[in-house]
């Protein structure tokens, strides 16, 4: 059958399984807005208050349900204003299919209204990016996309199209989705050398990532460890990878991870990394993060392997194939010393040890969970209330914790709870400070438009609190513009927009508040007031080694 390019797009993505799009329209995006209302009933769009908000949803929604996520945008500063939440996605490996429009093709190159060469400007922060510019090509870029975006290390990847070619027609065929294949790269010798060091450790340590969720690998990771006796650890995107209430669980590590953590990785002799890459807001350090260790690394990216540490056994591969070939081959170990040794370092430094300086963050995010759904979805957005969240929340299964990592998106959460909570049909919870809150507020509207069940909590300390407490620690106290005091009423404000509102002034309001703000339906802000020196601990200074974690601060 004979369809136009934007028919043909809407189409592709009916193949793909997309119900979903968030986006914003504009004028060379016209024809595929208008092909949009006639398959409306079948395909749902988010319209957004801006398109950096559109990006972060579709990233929120893959990272929610696994699925790509999808963002339409028009050209020039439609398509700009996607580039940070492409970024975002790109970093944390997240599966997203940015679908821009352009001038036609015979303006292009010509500096016209509104054209930008939206491939340049995203060539370093996608898997792929393309421009189709015949017709004809334009069905098999759409299900290519779908397919890179999926592969192997997952990541977003865009499609620019001409406005003239979504208005062309062209003969369409239906083709079934290819099925997603693993990039394996390791060799039975690769194994049997892994097996065997795993074999010969006294003390082995599980180093696990956002990779073991994006490959759906959590129970294969939690038969390794139960076999071998190791205590795990996991990265901020590896949350809810592992069990929490599991014994072998030492909580996050790195900047702001666990002192038994910390301990682990300067102790043991076979640190096991499964899909995480070594960030250096992991170990600090590179020269002296366990240096005593031997390093089996397994990543399904060779790119990332040797890259930051050096590692003595390698295992290219899907993680969930890798320990399906692994596992077996490993002898099961008994309760030993390490084991134990690690039992008393968690008694003393308990994995949601607040210190002195953050048992009210501690109390409000800890009150808060108690009264949200069971089965709610946590966001955040970047800053204290990021690392309170990744401490002290209770996170018991994959994809319930989302936030951006790698790239460190203040304004990211808001709009991935609304991805989320589309996606899972759930109450999304984002936690957020206030200056990451005022980057995206005007999106407000969009949940309140779409009844979607977004709750905001918001922590409240009137300064940008991460950036204040590395002043407060090593600029002495010079604290240049990280003092907001934005006289924002956040009741009025939700009230404004049509959402409820909820001040928490001081720890006795705190359950009554919460409980009442969690009786509601439809998008909900609770601001809680707290003290702008309230300090994120344990943490390790940059570029120190994991051994100098401070535990408490004076000041």
């Amino acid at each position: 059958m004979k369809l136009t390019g934007a028919q043909i797009i809407m189409e592709c993505l009916k193949e793909q399984g997309a119900d979903t799009v968030f986006g914003f329209p504009g004028g060379t995006a016209l024809p595929i807005y208008d092909a949009l209302y006639e398959y409306r009933h079948e395909i749902r769009h988010i319209l957004t208050a801006h398109e950096q908000h559109a990006a972060h949803a579709a990233d929120g929604y893959a990272r929610a349900t696994g699925k790509a996520g999808v963002v339409f945008s028009t050209s020039g500063p439609g398509a700009t204003n996607l580039v940070t939440g492409i970024a975002t996605a790109y970093m944390d490996s997240v599966p997203v299919v940015a679908i821009t429009a352009n001038v036609e093709m015979k303006n292009l190159g010509k500096d016209s209204f509104q054209e930008i060469d939206i491939t340049g400007v995203t060539a370093p922060i996608t898997k792929h990016n393309m421009i189709v510019k015949k017709i004809s090509h334009l069905a098999d870029a759409v299900r290519q996309a779908f397919y890179i975006a999926n592969s192997g290390r997952k990541g977003p990847v865009l499609i620019d199209v001409p406005k003239d070619i979504t208005m062309e027609q062209c003969e369409y065929a239906p083709a079934t989705p290819l099925p997603i294949s693993h990039k394996n790269a390791f060799s039975a010798s690769d194994i049997l050398a892994a097996a065997q060091a795993i074999n010969e450790s006294k003390r082995p340590f599980l180093y696990i990532g956002g990779g073991v969720i994006a490959s759906d690998a959590e129970e294969e990771v939690f038969a390794l460890a139960k076999k071998i006796g190791a205590p795990v650890t996991t990265t901020l995107m590896g949350i809810g990878a592992f069990p929490q209430n599991d014994e072998r669980y030492t909580g996050m590590i790195g900047m702001h991870g666990t002192k038994t953590s910390a301990l682990c990785a300067t102790h043991c002799d076979l640190l096991i990394a499964i899909g995480a890459r070594f960030s250096e807001r992991v170990t600090s350090d590179h020269a002296k993060f366990a240096k005593q260790a031997k390093v089996l690394h397994i990543d399904v990216d060779p790119a990332e392997i040797n890259k930051n540490i050096q590692a003595h056994y390698e295992i290219t591969g899907n993680a969930k194939d890798v320990l399906d070939t692994l596992t077996p081959k490993v002898k099961t170990k008994k309760e030993n010393e390490w084991m134990q040794q690690v039992q008393t370092w968690k008694k003393r430094y308990p994995v949601d040890r607040a210190g002195k300086n953050a048992q009210y963050p501690k109390k409000i995010l800890q009150t808060m969970q108690e009264f949200a759904p069971n089965d709610a979805v946590f966001t955040t957005e970047v800053g204290q209330h990021q690392m309170w969240a990744a401490q002290f929340l209770k996170i018991d299964r994959p994809r319930q914790f989302i936030t951006s990592g790698g790239l460190g998106t203040m304004g990211f959460g808001f709009g991935a709870a609304e991805g989320a909570a589309i996606g899972t049909d759930r109450r999304v919870v984002n936690i957020a400070g206030d200056g990451s809150f005022h980057m995206n507020l005007q999106e407000i509207v969009t949940a309140v438009k779409y009844n979607i069940p977004v709750t905001i909590l918001i922590l409240n300390n009137q300064v940008l609190g991460m950036v204040r407490q590395w002043q407060k620690l090593f600029y002495d106290e010079r604290y240049c513009n990280t003092t907001l005091n934005n006289p924002t009423d956040y009741v009025k404000l939700a009230e404004a927009f049509g959402a409820k509102g909820f001040h928490i002034a001081d720890k006795t309001e705190l359950r009554q508040k919460m409980e009442e703000a969690f009786r509601q339906d439809g998008p909900v802000i609770i601001a809680c007031d707290i003290n702008e020196d309230e300090n994120v601990l344990p943490m390790v200074p940059g570029g120190r080694g994991l051994d100098e974690i401070i535990m408490e601060v004076n000041k």
